[in-house]
């Protein structure tokens, strides 16, 4: 019998240097050195890693409009986001190359091609060459998010060639979605990365039911963050510390097989490089009995159409 594919995977649950984007963009790059010192072809970090996850709504009164601590805040957060055209994840983008490792990025995105100053979660695919393969801004934030993060669109809604793997991802929330979860298992996805903040409670259970869906390896990926982690080199720091105490998200960083078994149950409460090796045959043996893109689908009955142009509010005719 011919040998099927295996892929080694890295799960890096590491802790942002919380808003500060050139301190954790550093960490990135050690973890990704480190993943592909145990010989990793992937590694995943987890959503809005850099410069990590905005809390302060829910500590501040984030609802209040026209604050000037709203205000502070969110231009300090703009200023610590990720301008992709501008070259912030160069390093990263090399430390890939000079690896031969893929990744899977969350950060805050603020693009050039929506103004410059609007931001969003985006999870960004670089390829083992070093190129970003795709850029995946989340297609709706999730209640207090949607007063800092601004709605994505179906642009990075694509899977990628990976050794003989075809790997796509999602953001948080958006993976309780079915019909962009559908997308991308219809183009072929076998590996689902799954990105969190962080916190067990959100990957517990839908990673192994995204398992038992897709008949794909499921990788879900978290931050974390500790109240005695708030630096206080940011505006309305002591505001924020005088809210929240011990863990703001605790990890739970996690693989479920095709068959919705765990190869790794999730860790928490700690910093790590979790690595595993996935075999694609395990995806072949599932697929026998149930395939959600193939024959278990009926395209005469229902399909879905997605638009993944990239939104803009302007067109130049020049």
């Amino acid at each position: 019998m011919t040998k099927t594919p295996n892929l080694r995977v890295s799960l890096a649950q590491i802790s942002p240097a919380w808003l500060d984007r050139a301190a954790t963009l550093a960490k990135v790059e050690k973890s990704i050195k480190q993943a592909a010192g145990e010989g990793s072809q992937l590694v995943v970090f987890g959503e809005a890693l850099v410069p990590g996850y905005p809390f302060w709504p829910d500590l501040t009164g984030g609802a209040q409009f026209d604050s000037a601590v709203q205000k502070d805040l969110f231009a300090h957060y703009s200023s610590q986001a990720v301008d992709i055209d501008a070259g912030d994840l160069h390093g990263v983008c090399e430390v890939a190359r000079e690896n031969s490792c893929a990744v899977y990025l969350g950060c805050i995105e603020r693009p050039a091609d929506r103004g410059g100053q609007s931001l969003y979660a985006s999870l960004v695919y670089i390829t083992p060459g070093g190129q970003i393969g795709s850029v995946h801004r989340k297609l709706c934030p999730t209640y207090e998010e949607r007063l800092v993060w601004s709605a994505g669109d179906g642009h990075g809604l694509q899977v990628h060639d990976l050794a003989g793997f075809r790997v796509g991802g999602l953001n948080c929330w958006e993976n309780w979605m079915p019909l962009p979860r559908a997308a991308l298992y219809a183009q072929g996805e076998n590996v689902h990365v799954a990105v969190w903040p962080g916190s067990e409670r959100n990957t517990a259970d839908i990673t192994r039911f995204i398992a038992r869906e897709s008949r794909s390896w499921v990788l879900s990926v978290s931050a974390l963050m500790h109240a005695d982690w708030i630096g206080d080199g940011m505006p309305h720091a002591d505001m924020i510390k005088q809210s929240v105490s011990g863990w703001m998200t605790d990890g739970g960083s996690c693989i479920a097989g095709p068959d919705g078994q765990w190869l790794l149950e999730p860790q928490t409460q700690k910093e790590g490089v979790f690595s595993a090796e996935l075999d694609l045959a395990a995806v072949r043996r599932e697929r026998q009995n149930f395939d959600p893109a193939g024959h278990y689908a009926r395209p005469d009955v229902t399909r879905l159409t997605v638009d993944r142009t990239r939104q803009n509010t302007v067109n130049f005719k020049d």
